[in-house]
Order: C-alpha cells, then structure tokens, then sequence
C-alpha cells in the first residue's frame, strides 16, 4: 500500500509549521517565556518562538508558541469511526416517522451531573433550535422532553422509564478530570444493572464527544460539535427502525 503522508504547514506546503497554545503557573516575564520555549523543545518543537505572552494574574501566564516539527501522519493507518445512518432534513424524518411509526417518539434529554451548561441539549431539543435549525420540540411525530441541567442519572432513568421514552440524548460539557467520563459510564452502569439497558436508543452529546468515544463507553451514538437536531433524529430514527425489525424475528 502506497503511503499517503501529510504533515502541518503554515507557510508552504508541508512545513511543518505548528501554533500551540497553553498556560504556565509563573509570573509572565522573560523567564516565563524562556520556559514556554523549553516546554516545546520537550514536545519535539524545532526552533520554537514565543509570538504571544499575557499574564494571568500575579503568578500565571499564557503563551502562543510557533514551532516546526518533522513528524507527519500517514493517511492510510488512520482509522475514522464515523455515524452510520441516512441524514435527513427535519421534513424527510417527519415523513420517515409518519411511514414507519404507529405512535409519536419519546426523545428525553438533560446535562446530567454537576453539569448545568444546558446549551448544548436546549440546541437539539427546544423549539427554536440553533444556527437556523428548529429543535426536536418542533419535529412532528417527536415528543421532547429536555430536564435540563444538573440531572443526576437516577433520575433521568425515572423519568425515561415514567415517560416511557424511545431515546435518551445526555449532553456532557466537558469537566477537569474527566468527570464526564465518569457520569456517562455510570449511567450505562445504571441501565445495565437494571436491565433496561436494550429498552432505549442512548446518545450522548458535547464540545469533546466523539462517536468512538460514544462506542467505547456503550452508547449506540455520539454526537461532537456542528451537529443538529437532524442529525440526532436521523440515526435515531434509522436506530430505532432497525431495532424494532430485530425484536418482530
């Protein structure tokens, strides 16, 4: 197989020219940015500048170092884990519903946690949507019912099962120390334990979620930035057809 090799460019054509940025717990001075420099030295960084310092209060900084590094990526080992599923516009899933479902789709949603950012869930699934693009509460043939934030997982399991709901959207902003991870493996830990784990489609949501990430955790999908309400219904739609195929063999 042929290799198919890219590396970072900024100037011309595979230079290998990179922009990193981060804070250092030390005054902003020229010992400050002589550290930022080291610090991308050991990242394996040639010839590494400082072009942007700023302090951060008495005994912390932020800095943007320009570097050049000769490692590059082939193309070709690169796996992708990606969403499989048809995207359709929000007329296409109401026909799709309409076609395939006797009865309206329960979509419950909420940041769960010590998660209070409620941006992201609002976006899929209240009325006005984001960026021009209309929430699950406006789909036909949906049902959505968003919590909000700071749901513990117990809860949101409660209120599924009250509701008897088809799909569980979670949406998780990302916390120090990997927070996020916990709660959302606890929840399929929660599922599992009371065997209702098969009776919902799940999916989470957030700045840092992938669908890999998703797989890995037990979630059927995932969903990271730039994504909208039909992408959402549209795998849930497609999950949920499949599912219902399964059970009636």
């Amino acid at each position: 197989m042929d290799k198919k090799l890219i590396r970072p460019y900024g100037d011309t054509l595979n230079d290998g020219k990179v922009q990193l940025s981060f804070s250092l717990p030390i005054p902003c001075n020229a010992l400050g940015e002589e550290a930022a420099k080291t610090f991308a030295k050991h990242m394996n960084l040639f010839d590494p500048h400082v072009v942007h310092s700023a302090p951060l209060g008495d005994s912390f900084s932020f800095y943007i170092v320009y570097g050049t590094t000769n490692h590059h990526v082939d193309l070709n080992n690169v796996e992708v884990v990606e969403v499989d599923s048809t995207s359709r516009s929000k007329e296409e899933i109401e026909v799709f519903i309409e076609e395939n479902f006797s009865e309206p789709l329960v979509f419950i949603g909420a940041s769960t946690g010590t998660d209070a950012h409620t941006v992201g869930i609002d976006a899929i699934m209240n009325m006005k949507g984001y960026n021009g693009n209309y929430g699950l509460e406006r789909y036909k043939g949906i049902k959505a019912i968003n919590l909000g934030g700071q749901v513990e997982n117990e809860q949101l399991l409660e209120e599924a099962l009250k509701h008897q709901a088809d799909v569980i959207l979670i949406s998780q902003t990302v916390t120090q120390k990997d927070i996020h991870i916990q709660n959302l493996t606890s929840f399929i830990e929660l599922l599992e334990a009371e065997n209702v784990r098969d009776q919902f489609i799940v999916i989470i949501g957030g700045p840092r979620i992938s669908h890999s990430l998703a797989k890995e955790l037990g979630y059927d999908a995932g969903f990271g930035p730039k994504k909208y309400a039909f992408d959402v219904a549209s795998f849930a739609v497609d999950a949920l057809k499949n599912k219902r195929i399964k059970l009636k063999k």
